[in-house]
């Protein structure tokens, strides 16, 4: 098939990827040149595992291309709607103005019987709205299909997904032909897209267009709530002296729970959790579901709290304030495997601490530059073993591999002091105190002592500075 896929985002540029190692013939659209030509080129411009050579191979086996002319999106049997809905910036609700935008761009390109398909993260009620913006195209088939993509793993997820999701007007029962049960109109477009996936196995839901379109904001207010709630649960283990890693674990036994999204730490940001459960509580006010806007609002101020109860612990490993400490930051993008820095937890929490007096420097393995740009009073590293010279204190933030993977002893002998927070608890605790250093986690109550240790609340311990 020949699709077009408007915006060459993390989503538009993984999914037009992803199309043409399938087999189709794929032409990206982005409206910032640049970013065309770069993807043209095979060079993502943002990291994301695995799609660089996906790139390279569809412009190698022609399959693929990218223009920031809407004009080339012309004959095109599917066209794929994947640019930005980011949060409105005087309210909760999402800015549709982007896709909006598109949409009316495409109209005069749209060859007749077209299907036009969303992906993006959007609120209930979208399609009925673009309906009306399509409304002198009624030959034009419209539907969504959502996406439930991961930025780190977000090619994988797209070549290997848990379900596709076809939202068509009519829902279920307007899927398919009464007689003979083949599948019509947007839903017969969308099994010749996926026919790859669908013979692989992956599963399929076909349902109305409203529960496509609730069904990744619902899901994602999922998976906040999980997370908000063992990070409350978190605070409560530190006041009471419980462990919440084997908590959580043995929560995770249980079948009904699942362990997955079940860790407690610094908590969640980026570019799509966060927008989006607000954007699901401004959907739950504007339909008067108060209890749900209430839950919302509970989990998303659970997990911007977790960043200064991070500050505060950090203040507490440093004798009662972090005002001229030396502090190394491990990690400044929202999660490891991206660039990504969109409100992310790190980058908050080192911000704060440089407000609060600190001496701050950042490292990340990919993010830096990025970050940067953004936070320009903060420091930054490239390599962590520079970072981490002459830290008094250690904060491992975005539980990279590489951070992981760290030597204790080794990084003992940069540091001034051996003192570790590890808010994402994602290190050996018992491996880094064997060498030495006083390790605290979120809910772990690791190393409660470490406040009442004299070279922690005052002068600095020679013994404590193992210099190369």
């Amino acid at each position: 098939m020949k699709i077009s896929v408007i915006g060459c985002g993390y989503l538009g540029a993984v999914h037009a990827a992803t199309l043409a190692s399938m087999g189709h013939t794929v032409v990206g659209i982005d409206v910032d040149q640049a970013k065309a030509e770069q993807l043209a080129r095979g060079t993502a411009p943002f990291h994301e595992p695995g799609l660089d050579e996906l790139l390279q191979d569809g412009s190698a086996t022609g399959r693929l291309r990218f223009s920031a002319d809407i004009a080339d999106a012309a004959g095109a049997q599917v066209h794929f709607l994947c640019v930005g809905t980011p949060q409105d910036k005087a309210s909760d609700a999402a800015d549709l103005s982007y896709l909006v935008s598109a949409t009316r761009a495409l109209l005069t390109h749209l060859a007749a019987g077209a299907v036009v398909v969303g992906k993006s993260t959007v609120p209930v009620g979208t399609v009925d709205m673009l309906r009306g913006v399509l409304g002198r195209r009624p030959d034009v088939l419209l539907g969504w299909n959502p996406e439930f993509l991961r930025q780190g793993t977000a090619v994988t997820d797209s070549l290997v997904p848990d379900r596709l999701v076809y939202g068509v007007d009519g829902g279920k029962a307007a899927a398919f032909n009464r007689s003979t049960g083949a599948p019509v109109g947007v839903t017969a477009a969308l099994d010749a897209v996926y026919e790859p996936l669908l013979r692989a196995g992956i599963p399929r839901q076909v349902c109305s267009c409203a529960t496509a379109e609730l069904i990744k904001s619902a899901a994602n207010a999922y998976l906040a709530t999980k997370i908000s709630f063992i990070n409350a649960v978190s605070e409560l283990c530190d006041a009471s002296g419980a462990d919440v890693a084997e908590l959580s674990e043995a929560m995770g036994l249980d079948s009904r729970i699942g362990n997955r999204y079940l860790h407690a730490g610094l908590g969640f940001g980026g570019g799509c959790l966060p927008k989006d459960i607000r954007s699901f509580r401004a959907q739950a006010t504007g339909h008067g579901v108060d209890a749900v806007a209430d839950w919302m609002q509970l989990v998303d101020s659970v997990n911007l709290g977790q960043r200064q109860r991070t500050v505060d612990l950090a203040a507490e490993l440093c004798g009662g304030t972090v005002a001229g400490r030396t502090v190394t930051v491990l990690g400044a993008s929202f999660k490891p495997d991206t660039d990504d820095i969109r409100d992310s937890p790190a980058l908050d929490v080192a911000d704060r601490l440089t407000a609060a007096g600190a001496h701050v420097t950042v490292t990340d393995p990919k993010a830096v530059n990025n970050a940067w740009r953004r936070y320009p009073r903060l420091r930054f590293e490239a390599k962590a073993t520079r970072a981490m010279e002459d830290a008094e204190l250690v904060l491992l933030l975005t539980e990279w591999d590489e951070y992981r993977q760290l030597c204790p002893s080794v990084a003992g002998s940069l540091v001034r002091r051996r003192v570790l927070l590890d808010a994402r608890n994602a290190l050996d605790a018992a491996a880094w105190q064997a060498e030495g250093w006083v390790v605290r986690g979120l809910g772990t109550s690791r190393d409660s002592s470490a406040v009442t240790r004299p070279e922690l609340a005052g002068t600095l311990v020679p013994a404590q500075r193992a210099r190369r």
